[in-house]
């Protein structure tokens, strides 16, 4: 019983989701606010049968859009959600983007993995949770504030979300960042924790997982930019409706394990 489940999350983060990226930069603090309080309980991030269940529809239906919007979506809520810091809980039926909700009365609609979007989903899920287990930068300090770090966390205008999680060791540190915008945004900069090499480990619009996206390991050096307070920089390829994860794996990186104001509150909460 050392865990609470984060309700306030979830209804937030739903109900940004919920709405057209046109609107979102009215609603970019529902996505940043929960990371104030993120830290002081040992939260679970629940998608949840309270919210899947007694006509709320299925978790792909409350995504807006035609179907490739709410399929690109729903990938992109998945991504924000794992490298998000907590622990993850998926309802049943979400990892298939199922369009009926759950019901007790009949088994999981497993068919609908015989079209490409959907097993996409399942992949993507499938995916996260591989990369989750093996990165420790995701789960060694994911209770504890000196483990995470805003990168930029104002880009209100442009749907753009970007932070990083470190190890204990600080050897391994991740980068997440999401562009839910309807748009591309090509060469979008921002700041990295350290140089060297960086790894794109995760694309949620990859064809791999139903997307556009070509599936391309791409690793690339950090250019000695200043950005976003930080000394380096990478330009990156945002496709519209998607997280991008970066992981390094170098020497130990202390800048935010060290600083006891690593997790500051947004400008715009």
């Amino acid at each position: 019983f050392g865990f609470k489940w984060n309700m306030g999350w979830m209804h937030d983060t739903l109900e940004y989701f919920s709405k057209d990226p046109i609107h979102r930069r009215h609603h970019h603090h529902q996505l940043t606010f929960g990371l104030l309080y993120a830290f002081s309980e040992n939260f679970v991030l629940p998608l949840s049968h309270d919210e899947m269940v007694h006509g709320k529809g299925s978790l792909i239906d409350k995504m807006p859009g035609d179907a490739w919007s709410k399929l690109a979506n729903l990938r992109a809520l998945f991504g924000w959600m794992w490298a998000h810091p907590g622990s993850r809980l998926l309802f049943m039926g979400g990892e298939l983007a199922q369009w009926q909700e759950w019901s007790h009365d009949r088994s999981l609609d497993w068919h609908v993995l015989a079209q490409p979007g959907h097993a996409g989903v399942q992949a993507l899920v499938r995916a996260l949770n591989a990369i989750a287990t093996t990165n420790p930068a995701i789960w060694e300090r994911q209770y504890d504030p000196s483990g995470f770090q805003w990168i930029d966390a104002n880009d209100a205008d442009q749907n753009v979300i970007s932070f990083a999680r470190f190890s204990a060791d600080g050897l391994a540190v991740l980068v997440c960042v999401a562009n839910l915008s309807a748009v591309h945004r090509g060469g979008y900069r921002i700041g990295v924790p350290r140089g060297g090499h960086w790894e794109q480990v995760l694309d949620t619009s990859s064809v791999a997982f139903g997307g556009e996206t070509p599936d391309i390991v791409s690793e690339r050096a950090a250019d000695p930019v200043p950005w976003h307070g930080l000394d380096q920089s990478v330009a990156l390829d945002l496709a519209p409706l998607s997280v991008v994860w970066l992981s390094s794996v170098t020497e130990p990186y202390f800048g935010a394990l060290a600083a006891p104001g690593a997790v500051s509150a947004p400008k715009n909460v």
